[in-house]
């Protein structure tokens, strides 16, 4: 057995004191020899061991804090600090305990045994304080970089809910309570947002004019600096909003819900808000979607009253609701009209009744809140055609005669009036000042007016007032377009006179009482104006591709939309301008399809083609 060496009892108590740790395993030297006496032995003097302690403790924290503390372990056991370099946590405990088996692994002096022990046992200190402090550096830098952290993701973290607070919103939300009171914010919000934002009480003088005077002075503004001006404070921005602003703005736009009058088709809609998808339609952006598809190959008319769409399927006329949206139907349809032996060629929506007209030469009327449905005999062929005004309908057919038929529930089926035509009949339409007749009071009227608005109403009413219009198939007779008497069943005039043969006239839309629309077979587009000449029409558009031209609708203003016989393409047009507009191909090369019937709101637009209903969404595009 070996004696323990005299320093063992001043290491064990020093690490007592300081607390640095269990004892570090004993380590015998590689040799068995007695390392060289530390230069900190008793031969120097106790102000050069001190000072020589703090050099190297500076040293060695240096060292730890760039990351580069290194030390030379000892050779054979020898080397046990005394170069009084730090070196690694095993490094350190080799060193010491070296010194504490040097005594008993050789033979030396005792002051130099004394010396070693003395000097490995401060060493072991410093070695403990160091790693000490490096450990707590490093907890530092750790808690620096968490904090750190947590101040650039605390926005984030406090913007987003996290999973758990999901849940519990989820959970509360399920109970009545909570419910009720959600709903009680929301109303206080509304509320809030309801009330007129005050008028800034400082700024500049252009604020506290009059209102009477900014609306003069706005209304000279354009769409974009009326946007900028609403950007500058709550109450700029609610006082650019009203309509009057904007009507200027609405009734040069494509499809904003005024007519060439100024009449607004639609009041309920702010104009600001109409104004903004108008520019969709000026620019295009849409969304094209499908609502309905169908297995066989058919012949669709549609028409739209409110919320409700009808559309015509085979033998059947089916009614759909609009799902909030616009974009999309309800499956379920309202009602279904039958009646007819054959497919529905044709129907319109008057005085709350369907008036359709089939192949089977054959007129129904349905009530469309009721069970009621009226079909007689009209012609001996199909009927393309049917228009129904002020409680009168009228017919065409391929028999070459357009017949006039009262609305009365007691004359029903009784003709008033056949007309030979000369032509296959494809299209037909009544004034539209007749539905407005019986209702109108002229002096009323014509007193609200100027001299020169009264004019124009005596030119438009005299001579147009009851009557319709024909398109036939320009095979019997030069002219397509031919006006007729509706009280007395004869000719009042034809339009246009340089029509090739067979340029037949299958869709004519009235637009005012003296001013009508016409497509067809010739590709062309026609606008007529019965005040200014009957023999030529004001302005013409050409479809791009040579295509026959199934069907037109106009807004009354601007816009103007054709639908051509192949690949199912819809044209858009600015009547201000000679080219198209937009073009949309709704069908590809193998389902090639024309597009049989046309209508469209501020919002949407659809089409009816021979497999399927499709609509273009320019609320969202």
């Amino acid at each position: 057995m070996v004696s323990p060496p005299p320093g063992a009892a001043a290491v064990a108590a020093a690490r007592a004191w300081l607390r640095v740790g269990p004892a570090p395993r004993p380590l015998m030297g590689s040799q068995g020899g007695v390392g060289p006496p530390g230069n900190g032995g008793p031969g120097e003097g106790e102000s050069g061991e001190t000072r020589k302690l703090q050099e190297e403790g500076r040293a060695a924290r240096g060292k730890r804090r760039k990351g580069k503390g290194k030390s030379g372990a000892g050779q054979g056991g020898k080397g046990n600090g005394a170069e009084g370099k730090p070196a690694p946590p095993q490094a350190k405990e080799e060193t010491g305990l070296g010194a504490e088996a040097g005594p008993s692994a050789g033979p030396g002096k005792a002051g130099e045994r004394g010396g070693s022990v003395e000097e490995g046992a401060r060493r072991l200190v410093r070695g403990d304080e160091g790693s000490a402090g490096a450990r707590k550096e490093a907890k530092g830098r750790g808690e620096g970089k968490k904090e750190e952290w947590r101040v650039r993701t605390g926005r984030r973290e406090s913007a987003r809910p996290t999973r758990a607070q999901g849940r519990g919103g989820q959970a509360w939300g399920r109970l009545a309570g909570t419910r009720a009171a959600m709903a009680t914010a929301a109303e206080e919000e509304a509320a809030a947002a309801r009330e007129p934002a005050c008028r800034p009480a400082a700024g500049p003088a252009l604020l506290r004019l009059p209102e009477e005077l900014l609306l003069l002075i706005f209304s000279y503004l354009d769409m974009q600096a009326l946007g900028r001006l609403a950007q500058v404070c709550r109450w700029l921005r609610r006082f650019t909003s009203c309509d009057l602003l904007w009507r200027r703005i609405a009734r040069a736009s494509l499809n904003s819900g005024f007519t060439r009058l100024g009449t607004d088709l639609m009041a309920s809609v702010p104009v600001k808000e109409r104004v903004k998808i108008s520019q969709n339609w000026r620019l295009g952006r849409c969304r094209e979607g499908i609502l309905l598809k169908w297995r066989c190959s058919q012949m669709p008319w549609m028409q739209l009253e409110g919320d409700s769409l009808y559309i015509s399927q085979a033998n059947f006329i089916l009614a759909y609701q609009f799902r909030p949206d616009g974009a999309s139907l309800n499956r379920r349809p309202l009602g279904v009209f039958a009646g007819h032996d054959e497919d529905v060629c044709h129907f319109v929506l008057a005085n709350s009744h369907i008036i359709s007209a089939g192949g089977d030469g054959k007129i129904g009327i349905h009530k469309i809140h009721s069970t009621f449905t009226v079909k007689y005999s009209a012609h001996v062929q199909e009927v393309n055609c049917v228009d129904c005004k002020g409680g009168i309908i009228v017919s065409g057919s391929r028999d070459r005669t357009a017949k006039v038929w009262p609305l009365a529930s007691g004359r029903l089926g009784q003709c008033l009036h056949t007309i030979q035509t000369e032509d296959r009949v494809w299209s037909i339409a009544i004034s539209p000042l007749l539905r407005f007749l019986p209702k109108l009071n002229l002096p009323e009227v014509l007193g609200t007016l100027n001299t020169q608005d009264a004019f124009l109403w005596w030119v438009d009413l005299i001579p147009f007032s009851s009557s319709f219009v024909t398109g036939t198939a320009c095979c019997g007779h030069f002219s397509p377009l031919r006006i007729w008497d509706l009280n007395s069943g004869q000719l009042m005039t034809h339009l246009g006179s340089d029509f090739p043969p067979g340029a037949g006239v299958l869709d004519v839309m009235y637009e005012s009482p003296s001013t009508l629309l016409s497509c067809g077979y010739d590709t062309y587009v026609r606008y007529w104006d019965l005040r200014a000449s009957a023999r030529k029409c004001v302005m013409e558009w050409e479809e791009p591709h040579d295509s026959t031209l199934y069907c037109l609708q106009t807004d009354g203003n601007h816009l103007l939309a054709t639908g051509s016989s192949y690949y199912g393409v819809v044209r858009l047009w600015d009547r201000r301008q000679r080219a198209c507009l937009h073009a949309f191909p709704l069908t590809s090369t193998p389902l090639s399809s024309p597009v049989y019937c046309l209508r469209f709101t501020t919002r949407h637009l659809y089409a009816a083609l021979s497999y399927s209903l499709r609509v273009l969404d320019f609320q969202n595009p």
